[in-house]
């Protein structure tokens, strides 16, 4: 019996984050696709239709930001889970100001994770197994 693998889509504009980013993922049994910037992750995801995304804020071309907010509400892509992955954490590398912002944007519920740059690779790997289960 074959299983085929849970694929994330890895969106940042730093290329070692993405290739780091997609080898601990490959190394743990996904499919990953990696994407620069918000727009280039856009076109992917609707292609693709990851299981999972990995999404940086601070990008140029299209901002996390406006990835995400478009992401949840396109009624077709709104159910993909997104992890944060990023290095806009407020001061002293704490994420809760930032993770805060997003929440308290009403229209679009919390991401599924949270991590700020440098991750916590255990830590990381942990919440993508439990957000894809």
């Amino acid at each position: 019996m074959s299983t085929v693998p849970k694929k994330v889509l890895v969106v940042d504009d730093e290329p070692d984050v993405v290739t780091y980013l997609e080898t601990l993922l490959r190394d743990n049994g996904y499919a990953t696709i990696g994407a620069a910037n918000g727009q280039e992750g856009m076109e992917k995801l609707r292609a693709e239709r990851p299981d999972l995304v990995c999404l940086d804020i601070t990008m140029p071309v299209e901002s996390g930001i406006r990835f995400y907010r478009d992401l949840r509400s396109d009624p077709a892509l709104s159910g993909i889970p997104v992890i944060v992955v990023t290095a806009v954490t407020g001061h002293g590398a704490d994420p809760a100001p930032f993770r805060n912002f997003l929440g308290t944007r009403r229209q679009f519920p919390p991401p599924e994770g949270f991590f700020s740059k440098p991750i916590d690779r255990d830590k990381f790997l942990a919440a993508v197994k439990s957000v894809l289960g």
